[in-house]
């Protein structure tokens, strides 16, 4: 049988760049091997794109970028091509390529952007497509949505960064106040792995947590503090999607699951089955599923929920590109559920050739 050759997309110009490198290492290293010819693509923080044939274990250290074995090369969106442009020592060749996994995280990776690069290349990719990718990556457009459509989360406000000056300052203060009261969350309203985000307890402490949150977005979301269980959802499909049977909850080690916490640190706990009655595991499951179609993904998004008192639910938000880490959820709540990591990745890679996913058909 020949193989199905699958490019990974790893690295990116993003905060979140380093946290890909570990995910696209776990990635290759559990695609079938009997089935899939995987090729490498890392990209640089300052965008350079490479064809990367050395040492797989140097991907997740960065020591890959300074290998001989990483050749200059781009994704064509050339239809014509249907794959990689080579530019080498050699001269310029291409790779033809039957998919490709972006295994990206944030920004110029998990928001549309480079989505639009894949559906203009007429290649099968794995995951949402342009327009899901760029509403599930802005919180402020995803709640919008998810409000009109009856699914409840958190009280929010948000506000573009440069109202935030002269008068605006006070009365985005006094909004906050009345709506929201403190603690809050301060975030960037279109970044992940929670960059630039700061748990804020009193308004002395808002400029500040502004500050960070708008150094990363040009457009800043003000919520709630909810106190209550952290949740996980795992959804998988096109059309028809299943949400996992388990769900999982976080236990943070920290005053929230930050990076550090998340990636880092690894002090956090993760209850695989979540502490919480089955028939609030099953509201959540239908809920996931409904904002998933909602939003219009494909193939697998990560949701996330608050559980207030046991049994009142929120959600927080739709990850599409979740991590695949090995202290990831997305992957154990799968594995919990009776689908190997392996097995996972093979029916992520079948979703892409799916009509379903294909509207950008060549």
């Amino acid at each position: 049988m020949q193989k199905i050759k699958t490019a990974i997309l790893f690295g990116g110009c993003s905060a979140e760049h380093e946290v890909s490198l570990v995910s696209a290492s776990s990635v290759i290293r559990n695609l079938p091997v009997e089935k899939y010819e995987t090729i490498p693509v890392g990209i640089t923080k300052d965008g350079r794109w490479y064809l990367y044939t050395g040492p797989m274990n140097k991907i997740a250290t960065g020591e890959w970028e300074k290998d001989e074995q990483a050749v200059p090369a781009f994704l064509s969106p050339d239809r014509s091509v249907g794959g990689l442009v080579v530019t080498g020592r050699d001269g310029v060749h291409t790779v033809p390529l039957d998919c490709v996994f972006p295994v990206l995280h944030g920004r110029n990776g998990e928001d549309g952007t480079v989505q639009g690069l894949l559906e203009l290349s007429g290649l099968p990719f794995v995951g949402c497509g342009t327009l899901a990718s760029a509403i599930c990556m802005d919180k402020a457009i995803t709640h919008s949505l998810l409000e009109n459509a009856g699914i409840v989360a958190a009280k929010y406000l948000w506000f573009y960064r440069d109202s935030y000056t002269g008068e605006g300052i006070r009365k985005i203060k006094a909004k906050v106040a009345a709506r929201l009261g403190y603690p809050v969350f301060v975030k960037p309203a279109n970044s992940g792995s929670s960059v630039g985000v700061t748990k804020v307890k009193c308004e002395e402490k808002l400029d500040g947590a502004i500050a960070a949150a708008a150094a990363e977005s040009n457009k800043i979301l003000v919520e709630e503090a909810v106190r209550g269980q952290e949740v996980e959802c795992a959804v998988l499909g096109n059309r028809e999607p299943e949400a996992a049977p388990v769900v999982g909850e976080i236990v943070a080690s920290a005053a929230f699951y930050d990076y550090n916490d998340k990636y880092k640190s690894g002090k956090s706990k993760l209850n695989i089955p979540a502490h919480l009655d089955a028939a609030v595991v099953e509201k959540i499951r239908s809920i996931a599923v409904r904002a998933f179609r909602t939003l219009g993904c494909r193939g697998f998004a990560r949701v996330d929920f608050f559980v207030r008192n046991g049994s009142e639910i929120l959600l927080n938000e739709l990850n599409t590109i979740p991590g695949f880490t090995p202290i990831s959820m997305y992957p154990k709540l799968w594995k919990a559920s009776g689908l190997p990591y392996p097995e996972l990745l093979d029916r992520l890679v079948s979703l892409s050739f799916d009509n379903d996913a294909k509207d950008y058909k060549r």
